[in-house]
């Protein structure tokens, strides 16, 4: 912990932002409501009239929700990151940032896993994407990866929200301390009976190494797992095998990138700033930088396998990314996670927060461009000419986009006013 600042001063510091919402924050919550409702009612207007009022059609079956599908489950991969690969390595930069991206992992797989049942049309059928016994004796294709996603990101939310429960424990004893009323109470239960004496203490220890090794394979398997939606299949564009480690980078990327659109906002408004200082904001765009460096490795790599490999089928494909319908939708993907990123090799750039924010909301508007270059644009050019087609996205869909948004940022900005949003034993330790 900084010299300068007590144990008890952390305490106050921290469970202060937890008191009364001031207007940034009832802002933040009034606009993120007004899109989640709007999106929720566009959701029951599609219901009501079928998938007919999305924009997906033949060719293009997967469109704008599959794309957010991949898009909230990549936003998911930072939290763990940060919090069990950073804790396994030791990283004392983490303890401004875990409990922010632990949180965020919870509500990005939340709204990801609306995606699938919305895509479906029917949601009321939704439990046939699960094997259960049944009297006609039918089970899922376990052969199909949309099978396979339902089971990791099911095990990925329960393995984080564990994860991210665990590390609370020992704040929401000292919130209990501080809090009266049926509040405190609340804060009493949860903590399970925590006191800090050592025994706790050493069994603590052993089950957060142990879910966070636990977690960390989750990081690198969940979106192979998702990224081989598309690579199983002949698809041109799709087929190949470079998806894997491909998404995972893009997710680490999307997610820092998100973890950063979080927190600088939250520094200021909650007065966070002596705990979550400028240098571990530069480590952390370090990491925004290798990951994206790691993304645009990929791209080049992508492009050269295509055109090396003289396959006709995935020459095209790439020709028509770069110049076809969907060509500025690809020049704006390449400069937001490839060009704009590399800027943070100037120190000046990495420390200035105006300038991250601005570029993590780039990262984020790039990678959603990303995986939607990739789902539409091989559906739209496959290999018969006379299957082309191209795919616009109606404003119901559109709608439902932002909608889940305001739920994401509803969500977290509820979190922050409920629950310590920094880890305040770790803070003391640092």
């Amino acid at each position: 912990m900084n010299n300068d600042i007590s144990a008890p001063q952390v305490e106050t510091d921290v469970l202060t932002a937890m008191r009364r919402p001031g207007l940034a924050w009832l802002t933040g919550l009034g606009l993120a409501g007004l899109l989640f409702a709007g999106g929720l009612a566009l959701w029951a207007y599609q219901i009501m009239h079928g998938m007919g009022v999305a924009g997906i059609t033949h060719p293009v079956g997967w469109g704008v929700y599959i794309t957010d599908f991949v898009f909230w489950v990549g936003i998911a991969h930072s939290g763990t990151l940060i919090s069990a690969v950073l804790f396994i390595f030791r990283a004392r930069f983490r303890t401004s940032f875990n409990r922010a991206a632990e949180a965020m992992t919870i509500f990005a797989l939340m709204v990801a896993g609306l995606f699938p049942l919305i895509h479906l049309g029917r949601v009321w059928r939704f439990y046939y994407l699960f094997p259960y016994p049944n009297q006609r004796q039918l089970w899922v294709n376990f052969r199909s990866p949309l099978i396979w996603d339902v089971f990791a990101v099911s095990t990925y939310f329960l393995v984080s929200l564990v994860f991210f429960y665990v590390g609370l424990m020992p704040d929401l004893a000292i919130a209990a301390r501080h809090r009266s009323g049926r509040a405190g109470k609340l804060y009493r239960i949860l903590s399970l009976g925590w006191t800090g004496n050592l025994r706790q203490w050493r069994h603590y220890g052993r089950l957060y190494m142990f879910l966070a090794a636990f977690a960390t394979p989750l990081v690198a398997s969940v979106h192979s797992i998702v990224s081989w939606d598309f690579a199983v299949s002949i698809i041109p564009g799709w087929h190949t095998t470079i998806f894997a480690p491909y998404f995972v980078a893009g997710a680490i990327f999307s997610g820092t990138a998100m973890v950063l659109t979080l927190v600088i906002p939250m520094r200021r408004v909650l007065n966070l700033q002596e705990h979550i200082p400028i240098d571990h904001i530069e480590a952390i765009a370090k990491i925004l930088l290798l990951t994206s460096l790691i993304v645009g490795f990929s791209y080049v790599i992508e492009h050269g396998m295509a055109f090396y490999g003289e396959n006709l089928f995935e020459m095209e494909q790439f020709r028509f990314r770069a110049l076809g319908h969907y060509s500025l939708l690809f020049w704006i993907m390449i400069v937001c996670n490839a060009v704009l990123p590399l800027l943070l090799f100037i120190r000046r750039l990495r420390r200035s927060l105006a300038f991250l924010f601005v570029l993590s909301l780039l990262v984020n508007v790039g990678m959603w461009l990303e995986r939607f270059v990739i789902v539409v644009c091989s559906l739209a050019r496959d290999f018969d000419p006379y299957n082309w087609g191209n795919y616009l996205p109606s404003p119901v869909e559109c709608g439902i986009t932002l909608g889940s948004f305001g739920l994401f940022f509803a969500a977290f900005l509820v979190f922050v006013k409920t629950f310590p949003v920094l880890s305040i034993t770790e803070l003391k330790e640092r």
